[in-house]
């Protein structure tokens, strides 16, 4: 489950005023993805699928990490993005 520290980090991404670049967004999911599944339990999206490509390789660029891992470095991210975004 989540802590209220991650929920917030999360919150706070999601209302970021201003859009973080692709490479970032990406890494976002990713490290969200790992936090609250863990490693990749699907099959990587179809050739014309290119966002679901995307987003799938950011998950799986994560893997091997705990989801603790995953969570603290989400809200370290979170936090290095906040004063450029939010």
């Amino acid at each position: 489950m989540p802590s209220a520290e991650f929920e917030a980090a999360a919150a706070a991404a999601n209302a970021f005023t201003k859009k973080p670049t692709q490479d970032e967004l990406l890494k976002l999911y990713g490290l969200f993805k790992q936090a609250n599944v863990g490693d990749v339990n699907t099959e990587r999206p179809g050739m014309m699928d290119f966002q679901g490509k995307y987003k799938w390789d950011a998950w799986k660029s994560e893997e091997g990490k705990s989801q603790e891992e995953a969570e603290a470095e989400y809200i370290a991210f979170v936090e290095t993005l906040k004063p450029n975004y939010a």
